[in-house]
């Protein structure tokens, strides 16, 4: 449902941070950043060969492996899906949805009036996929729709611009048209990078919250998109609410999807002990 890098902050509400702090939550790592190390005799000349590159821990518990990243769509294809969130990552309620898979190539755009358009998708965007779930209506409460997208950049540098638009969006479009009957408003974003608010397992982290229209019930429903980045991955959960819930019922099956996410980005990328 949405991507994009201009660093902005919106308000951050209790339910906000009781999210962030779900996701958030777990053991960190050693910090460093990637490189590698060489020598040079006098005058810059190489008095022996480089070194090979060494991939080293990140901060987050995770240490990249440069063989594992995904060099063809089709390489990140196969991650994505092992990657992405389906019913079980959710919990015991949800079932898949249908369709359950996005169609292969397809990159929704969000457009100058504020909708969602199927878009091309970009050349830094090696695959992405979204897996569809749903709590089935029950016990007068209405069917319950969730989502989870996992998107394999090229490049680190790509997936963190994608980061930093998905902050833009809400900026620019803080009513955005998801489909006909189906409208989300009173968006508000929030960016926290690693190190800051408490996220100490991923790289970068952006909450966007607001309220859910569906001509299909009456009222305002809550609305939550949770996106974090590991290296060139970034994965997202989205929640459109339904009646019969509220924010706090689902709060505990989003950050459960996110984290399993989390986890399996760096099983499927990470350096093998």
């Amino acid at each position: 449902m949405r991507r994009r890098l201009l660093r902005a902050c919106g308000v951050m509400t209790a339910g906000a941070a009781l999210l962030l702090a779900g996701c958030s939550a777990g053991d960190g790592g050693t910090g460093g950043t990637e490189g590698a190390g060489k020598t040079a005799g006098k005058g810059g000349t190489s008095t022996s060969a480089p070194a090979p590159a060494s991939p080293t821990p990140t901060g987050i518990g995770f240490t990249p492996d440069p063989s594992r990243a995904p060099k063809t769509a089709a390489d990140a294809e196969r991650i994505a899906l092992a990657i992405v969130a389906g019913p079980d990552g959710w919990g015991p309620d949800y079932v898949k949805r249908t369709p359950y898979l996005s169609t292969p190539g397809s990159w929704p755009v969000l457009d100058e009036d504020c909708t969602w358009e199927g878009g091309e998708r970009p050349g830094s965007v090696l695959s992405s996929v979204t897996a569809y779930s749903e709590v089935p209506a029950a016990g007068g409460k209405s069917v319950l729709r969730v989502a989870a997208t996992v998107t394999v950049h090229r490049t680190e540098s790509d997936a963190d611009w994608e980061m930093a638009e998905t902050l833009e969006e809400a900026l620019r479009c803080p009513g955005q048209r998801l489909r006909e009957g189906e409208r989300i408003t009173d968006l508000m974003s929030l960016g926290t990078p690693y190190g800051i608010g408490g996220n100490v397992t991923t790289t970068d982290s952006v909450l966007e919250r607001g309220f859910y229209l569906n001509d299909a019930f009456k009222g305002r429903q809550f609305y939550t998109w949770y996106q974090t980045r590991i290296g060139q991955v970034t994965v997202a959960t989205v929640v459109k609410g339904a009646p019969g819930y509220t924010e706090a019922d689902v709060n505990p099956d989003q950050v459960r999807a996110n984290v399993t996410m989390q986890e399996r980005v760096k099983a499927q990328l990470g350096a093998q002990s």
